[in-house]
């Protein structure tokens, strides 16, 4: 077996996804026995779960190194994503790579193989996305089908995203050198939005230190997911409001690192 070279982190949060976890868990061992030549090391965020999803990831041992952060209280994705970033920014290498994942086993890994191929075509990220060709939603219902879409037509237009398909997808991959950018222009956190609205503006933030982002098709499938979603519309609609309010402070912020940044990672 190759000895792994290239560290790969997967984050996580996760809020009630003890029926997930074990699954969940399975599938990252085989992606990681499958793929030798990465070094694959779990870094979950305990949302303020109460179903015992925390102690299942603490007590794994297996080829992959586990560690879990715990929230004091349900801060939301958004916040726990921030404190994942805040963490790595100790730890990652110049090498390392991330992956930003759902704790409900929709981020099929399966997918993740492509993503590592597409990566290695020079892109900085790159994107699940159920709305490229190939792609698609099974077993989603069709308000919430309905509602994803109107939401992509509206970030086009108000932050004026063009090129891509999908925009709130939390399953991506990163090269360490793009996250540090951003984090040397946004704080070691990357992240202000709180709830799910959080990869809209990191998405947004991607565009504006022009990181070259990549899409290849997923299909996104909630028949293999246990439990309800943990997103409530009218809370992620005001967190869109608050994206689009905020865009004009993250691009000031971002005019005078961006040139420098660029060089330096």
């Amino acid at each position: 077996m190759t000895d792994p070279s290239v560290p790969l982190y997967l984050i996580f949060p996760f809020l009630d996804e003890g029926p997930n976890i074990p699954q969940l868990l399975k599938d990252i061992e085989a992606f990681a026995e499958v793929h030798p030549e990465y070094l694959v090391k779990v870094l979950a965020v305990d949302d303020g779960s109460r179903d015992g999803g925390g102690e299942l990831l603490r007590r794994h041992r297996g080829v992959c190194s586990v560690e879990v952060i715990v929230n004091p209280s349900n801060l939301g994705p958004g916040a726990s994503f921030a404190r994942a970033f805040a963490r790595l920014a100790e730890r990652m290498g110049k090498d390392a790579l991330v992956v930003t994942m759902e704790a409900d086993n929709t981020s099929g890994l399966e997918t993740l193989a492509h993503m590592l191929v597409r990566l290695k075509e020079g892109y900085e990220v790159v994107l699940a996305s159920p709305y490229c060709y190939g792609g698609g939603f099974s077993q989603v219902s069709l308000c919430r089908a309905v509602l994803s879409h109107l939401a992509n037509g509206l970030v086009k237009v108000l932050l004026a995203l063009r090129g891509l398909n999908t925009f709130s997808s939390f399953f991506r991959l990163y090269r360490s050198g793009t996250i540090r950018r951003l984090q040397a222009t946004y704080g070691p956190g990357i992240i202000d939005s709180p709830g799910f609205e959080c990869m809209i503006e990191l998405l947004y933030k991607l565009v504006l230190l022009e990181a070259t982002i990549s899409e290849v098709e997923f299909r996104l499938d909630w028949s293999v997911r246990q439990g309800k979603s943990k997103m409530k519309i009218v809370r992620t609609a005001i967190g869109y409001l608050r994206v689009f309010s905020s865009r004009r402070r993250w691009q000031k912020a971002s005019q005078p690192r961006h040139r420098e940044n660029t060089e330096k990672f």
